[in-house]
């Protein structure tokens, strides 16, 4: 048996099709501001919908966010902008929180929300206009 110090992990990615909300550049307290977005995720013969509460990591996905100003657009329902996207999410997981005041209906009740980190934008429209198409994949690329 070998001792050698070296870290094991696994990665866990999701891709798929959906659509942009909530587009924001979050400056916390302590550390580095960094972007933040809900995509609403298709799924399913009937398009459903799981909506996915994701950090933006990727060096290029940071880079597309900035160079188009992602987060100076309304992509909120009532809002008058449309951003749909084909991404690759990694290390999604479930994460708990209780509904505030705020929340006049919910205020108090237990409450749920999925989370991930966007690593990749494959294509990327907003307002009828495409912003990025990445080339189909092919050979080995293809299951990636």
């Amino acid at each position: 048996m070998s001792d050698n110090n070296q870290n094991t992990y696994f990665d866990l990615h999701t891709h798929g099709f959906g659509f942009l909300n909530r587009v924001r550049k979050v400056t916390p307290k302590k550390g580095d501001p960094f972007y933040a977005t809900t995509i609403t995720c298709l799924r399913g013969d009937d398009n459903e919908r799981t909506y996915i509460d994701c950090k933006v990591v990727g060096k290029e996905a940071i880079e597309l966010f900035e160079a188009h100003g992602l987060d100076n657009y309304d992509f909120s329902p009532k809002g008058g902008d449309k951003g749909s996207l084909s991404f690759t999410i990694s290390d999604i997981s479930l994460d708990t929180f209780t509904y505030q005041s705020n929340h006049n209906t919910k205020a108090g009740q237990f409450g749920a929300t999925i989370k991930g980190r966007l690593l990749k934008v494959k294509y990327l429209k907003v307002n009828d206009v495409v912003l990025v198409q990445s080339p189909a994949p092919t050979g080995s690329d293809a299951n990636q």
